[in-house]
């Protein structure tokens, strides 16, 4: 078994899906495993991970709608309000989804349907720097 690893940084520029699928391919193409395991795990509270499609921007706009809608800033019962109005629905969006997604590797390729993508959700307003740790474990 061999393992690789790395962290992707993903700058944002406020709430919406971010694709990074393309990194994601260069690093088990480097990584140079022909069958086994990646993970990818996002390092913060306030964002996500997901798969997706890829093939038409709707997809996106709709979830962001869905979601604001779903959880909107502004609820008057949110008691974690010190970093700002957009921080704790964040933070129960983050819950919704998922903060590591496992994607197996066969012939040394993401096994992704044709129109996935891996996406970072961000769910905060302003601009950040997210951290992607990328680990595969797996065999020549």
């Amino acid at each position: 078994m061999q393992q690789a690893a790395d962290t992707l940084t993903i700058s944002t520029q406020g709430q919406g899906l971010y694709e990074f699928t393309p990194a994601l391919r260069r690093f088990v193409a480097n990584a140079e495993t022909t069958t086994g395991l990646l993970t990818a795990f996002v390092r913060h509270t306030s964002c996500s991970l997901l798969i997706q499609e890829n093939a038409d921007d709707d997809v996106k706009t709709d979830l962001n709608g869905f979601f604001r809608r779903l959880v909107p800033e502004g609820m008057d019962w949110l008691v974690h309000t010190t970093e700002g109005p957009d921080d704790m629905p964040a933070h129960i969006k983050a819950a919704l989804t998922q903060t590591s997604i496992g994607i197996p590797i066969i012939d040394g390729q993401p096994v992704l349907g044709t129109w996935q993508g891996i996406y970072l959700f961000e769910h905060r307003r302003r601009p950040h720097r997210r951290q992607v740790v990328l680990h595969l474990i797996g065999e020549r």
